[in-house]
């Protein structure tokens, strides 16, 4: 199996994030994480598939952004078989 660039947009101290990541880890699906408080450019791409809010996580995976998702939902996008 392989995996494609997984990117999670997050913020300190959220609660689905941190739920997020535990459920990613779980599964084994590595990820590169950015906080949007840190990155002011994060923060505006996350308000563009948002409807204009800073909703986090956000995750990026596979071409596609998902607002709010189940760690299950992205480890289907983000794994394809050799």
């Amino acid at each position: 199996m392989n995996q494609t660039e997984v990117t999670v947009y997050s913020r300190p101290g959220c609660p689905y994030c941190y739920l997020l990541r535990r459920g990613l880890r779980h599964r084994g699906v590595t990820f590169a994480e950015i906080d949007i408080w840190q990155h002011p450019d994060a923060a505006a791409q996350v308000r563009a598939v948002a409807d204009g809010n800073e909703t986090v996580p956000t995750v990026h995976v596979a071409g596609r952004w998902l607002v709010n998702p189940r760690a299950a939902h992205v480890q289907r996008l983000a794994t394809t078989a050799d």
